[in-house]
């Protein structure tokens, strides 16, 4: 990559950074608007419209969701770096695929968190479940996000830059302080090997490293959510626990429900 390109995704970085876009995204766009400057090898400046257009319905993307990123990258690379808010980005989005998210069985869950030994690995994967965190909000909680008074957990710009707060548990609470008196954290409450904060590939490392290769740390939230569901938890107090906007996000988990299918009268 030439010295414009990298002078352009850090002006990218700034300015996303700027308008308080999420680390996860900001790292998504960087990388995506950084093939799309490799494969001209020239100034984002010097990339016509309609080769920028081009390019995005060549690209041999792996899923809608990617598609719909690559997009949004290159739509922000041009916005906040030239300048333009292109008209020609126009481009009609693909439809989202409508799959039901995979979930894994609250048994293995729970006998797997039960069995492990690495103490912070214990404690980053149960505090994930044990109130669905997405994984950008479990590394980016600080020591005194914990509020053992009120037993409660703070989360800090979740998706939507929203606050919220979740429960504490007690058994959650004893891991963590067993946790906290080994590996004395600092500032951030999950330290990686040689940085203040854990890192989102590491988090995903140790899901399937305990759970099983097929797994990723999303699962543990939709696990979460699901599980609470089928034992009867409101649909409402799970969105407010979820942090989702609308009740249709959260409705998802209606149809996840196995226990609820089995639960149904059926007429023959």
């Amino acid at each position: 990559m030439n010295l414009k390109s990298k002078s352009t995704l850090e002006k990218l970085q700034k300015n996303l950074s700027f308008k308080n876009y999420s680390d996860r995204t900001i790292e998504m766009y960087v990388h995506y608007a950084g093939i799309f400057l490799d494969s001209f090898n020239k100034d984002v400046y010097h990339i016509s419209q309609n080769e920028a257009i081009k390019w995005l319905k060549d690209f041999k993307y792996s899923s809608v969701s990617q598609q719909n990123q690559i997009i949004s990258a290159i739509k922000s690379l041009y916005k906040f770096v030239v300048g333009v808010k292109m008209k020609g980005f126009n481009i009609e989005r693909p439809r989202k695929e409508r799959k039901l998210p995979q979930i894994i069985d609250k048994n293995h869950l729970l006998n797997t968190i039960n069995s492990i030994t690495n103490i912070k690995h214990k404690a980053i994967i149960g505090l994930a479940y044990s109130v669905g965190l997405r994984v950008s909000e479990v590394i980016n909680l600080k020591i005194t996000d914990i509020d053992s008074k009120r037993m409660i957990i703070i989360i800090k710009n979740g998706k939507g830059n929203k606050d919220r707060f979740v429960p504490l548990s007690i058994n959650i609470l004893n891991i963590l302080r067993s946790y906290y008196k080994l590996h004395k954290p600092k500032i951030y409450l999950f330290n990686g090997q040689n940085k203040l904060k854990y890192t989102a590939s590491s988090c995903n490392k140790i899901v399937k490293r305990y759970l099983g290769e097929n797994y990723h740390f999303h699962l543990l939230r939709h696990s979460c959510l699901t599980h609470l569901y089928e034992v009867g938890e409101d649909i409402k107090s799970i969105k407010e626990l979820a942090g989702h906007t609308s009740i249709k996000t959260t409705e998802i988990y209606t149809h996840m429900s196995v226990d609820r299918l089995h639960k149904l009268k059926l007429a023959i």
